[in-house]
């Protein structure tokens, strides 16, 4: 199957509940979403705002109560909203698959453990069981940190020069904490953690539609080994291994990549719509790596994915056609938005905006001129 990049954006704003009916479509033979959301199987990064993760769910129209949601520190370090009752099992699924992934995931701070003998996945380990008996009630993220790096070796530390102190690397802080069974209390700057009620510990199994990789093939196909590397931050190589096996091949635009099986119907014909949304800067529609494919002019993209204070992204259809950025005044929230092609604003954006205060619990008072 030879696929153009439109299908391409069609089929995945189908998949990921930006179209159609809403939602989104399970990754299992004639599993649906429904009122839930499908990104939730592979996560929903709260970050980029107050209530991102919200805001991205109700993009997708999901009906899931906020008590039924966790909050947790899992994939390239960033807190994601998942499914509460399935939490255990999202431990496991976004655990580093080997211990190869494990030093890809955690950066830098994999050398001083490499040169002390000390395996990663070892060293996740310690942590989380140092975690768990420090995080006894809700405690900031300060306190815990400052309580690990009294009780770890050197191995485990870096000095940090900005504020002149010796600290825990973060991502080893970071990715041990949802096997720990902390989560994060939502709303909090800087974060609290608390511990999980009921916690057991991760599952012992991880059902196809959580597995991360499966997901991303999923909701951000069709896709390659390396683009999906790049979104966990794991090695190629450890991707391949676990590639699901029921994958076929298909040409976007001439290029190789691959989808699930179940998912070939809809490529071939995926629907379409004209809705104007106004996407969070994180969006999962703006984690997949092939930028180029959603954003195919350059300027464009230097726009959208800033290093530092990244907008968000102005969707018609399946289509992202400019950006977006909040200037907030107390109750009143403006928005400055950006065309790219120089065009006005969209028929919709006003409904956008006002639906993006009300989110905010603010009011919607108009747009500021670049």
């Amino acid at each position: 199957m030879d696929v153009s990049r439109a299908r391409v954006l069609r089929f995945r704003a189908t998949q990921q509940g930006l179209a159609g009916d809403g939602a989104g479509v399970g990754s299992e033979p004639g599993d649906h979403a429904g009122a839930d959301a499908a990104v939730l199987d592979l996560g929903v990064q709260d970050t980029g705002g107050p209530g991102a993760a919200r805001w991205a769910l109700s993009l997708r129209g999901s009906a899931v109560d906020d008590d039924a949601l966790v909050l947790a520190w899992t994939l390239r370090g960033a807190p994601h909203a998942y499914r509460r009752g399935e939490v255990a099992t999202v431990a496991a699924a976004t655990a580093p698959y080997d211990e190869a992934d494990a030093r890809k995931r955690i950066f830098d701070a994999a050398r001083p453990l490499r040169q002390a003998g000390i395996p990663v996945l070892d060293a996740l380990r310690t942590v989380a069981g140092h975690l768990r008996d420090i995080v006894d009630e809700p405690r900031a993220k300060g306190e815990v940190s400052a309580e690990l790096t009294r009780r770890l070796p050197a191995p485990y530390l870096r000095t940090c020069r900005p504020c002149q102190a010796v600290h825990i690397h973060e991502q080893p802080f970071r990715l041990a904490a949802l096997p720990a069974g902390l989560e994060l209390e939502p709303g909090t700057s800087p974060p609290v953690l608390r511990r999980l009620e009921g916690w057991e510990g991760p599952a012992s199994e991880v059902p196809g539609r959580l597995d991360p990789i499966r997901a991303a093939v999923h909701l951000l196909g069709p896709t390659t080994a390396q683009l999906v590397a790049s979104y966990l931050d794991a090695p190629v190589r450890t991707v391949k291994a676990h590639w699901p096996p029921d994958t076929l091949p298909v040409t976007v635009d001439g290029e190789r990549r691959e989808i699930l099986e179940a998912d070939r119907n809809l490529l071939a014909d995926p629907p379409g719509d004209d809705t104007v949304r106004l996407l969070g800067a994180f969006d999962p529609w703006l984690q997949a790596r092939d930028r180029e494919l959603l954003v195919p002019d350059a300027a464009a993209r230097r726009d959208l994915w800033r290093v530092l204070g990244r907008p968000g992204a102005l969707l018609i259809g399946a289509e992202a056609v400019g950006s977006w950025r909040p200037r907030s005044s107390g109750a009143t929230l403006r928005l400055q938005v950006v065309r790219w092609d120089g065009g006005g604003r969209p028929v919709g954006l006003d409904a956008a905006a006002e639906a993006l205060a009300a989110h905010r619990g603010q009011r919607f008072g108009g747009y500021v001129e670049t």
